[in-house]
């Protein structure tokens, strides 16, 4: 073929035709994957770009997952909190009535508040979440890392709410009806307090519970303003991936809109370029004639 000549109009006329052709095909290609740059042969400079900005997104959205792990992990060790509250309080009003109660009502009593300390500490204990309990000793700790390329995270210590901790810890024990509460608090029974000791005793444990509640609803507070802290950089990290990706679709996305009124443009190209190279032949044709 090429020993074949070809006039300067229908080469010309051809090239434009191939030309449009590769046009067409690119914009057929665009509009099929919805990416004006797919590889780096495209555009390697907004290839390149659009990548770094495509995996800084992905390294933000596998710290969002971490957060938003430690955002549950707080929120489980929060609820315990709670019910533990509500517990301590139930202690305190069982300790209170057995100030006026009778020996029979206090082995009762007695019993309550043992059981009651009992399911204080399963659920502190049962209040673990992927390994962590926050609540329940102080050898844990949670720490949430906010970005890969600075040190910035947040790291919570766990705290001990069980009874032994802070009730048992909560009493003085310099007062003789400290060591007697003290093994109530321990499983004895509240008949076992000699009733002169009784009402001093009793009045150190509801003290005891005081002061727990106390502690468990700062527990509750420190561990309610982290939560708000890590809901707020989840929220960041959301809108800093969409801003990420955003910027990243602008480098490699199609026009689809434009793209389709190109694809209609070139076709109407390939035709008329298909009518000059039929009208170049024809003038040859002509030429021909002369030798029939």
């Amino acid at each position: 073929m090429a020993d074949i000549k070809l006039t300067s109009t229908s080469r010309a006329n051809l090239l434009t035709l191939n030309q449009t052709t590769d046009l067409a095909n690119r914009t057929q290609s665009r509009l099929a994957t919805g990416l004006k740059v797919g590889s780096a042969i495209d555009d390697a400079t907004a290839y390149f770009a659009a990548k770094s900005l495509s995996d800084r997104a992905s390294d933000f959205t596998a710290r969002k997952d971490e957060i938003d792990q430690g955002i549950s992990s707080l929120k489980t060790a929060l609820g315990a909190t709670e019910s533990a509250d509500k517990i301590l309080k139930q202690l305190k009003g069982v300790a209170i009535s057995a100030k006026t109660a009778d020996d029979a009502t206090k082995a009762d009593l007695g019993a309550q508040f043992a059981d009651l300390v009992d399911q204080l500490n399963s659920l502190l204990g049962d209040a673990s979440y992927q390994g962590t309990n926050l609540i329940n000793s102080t050898t844990q700790s949670l720490t949430v890392r906010f970005s890969e390329v600075t040190t910035a995270e947040l790291t919570v210590a766990s705290r001990d709410l069980r009874a032994g901790a802070i009730l048992s810890t909560a009493l003085n024990a310099s007062d003789a009806g400290s060591v007697v509460a003290a093994a109530l608090i321990g499983g004895s029974s509240f008949t076992a307090i000699a009733t002169s000791e009784l009402v001093t005793t009793i009045n150190d444990i509801t003290d005891a519970i005081d002061g727990a509640i106390s502690s468990v609803r700062a527990t509750a507070s420190n561990l309610g303003s982290n939560v708000t802290l890590l809901q707020t950089r989840s929220d960041f990290t959301t809108d800093y991936v969409n801003a990420l990706t955003e910027g990243s679709d602008k480098l490699t996305l199609a026009d689809l809109n434009e793209e389709g009124a190109n694809l209609v443009a070139l076709q109407t190209r390939q035709q008329l370029a298909l009518r000059a190279l039929s009208f170049a032949g024809q003038s040859e044709q002509s030429v021909l004639s002369l030798f029939s």
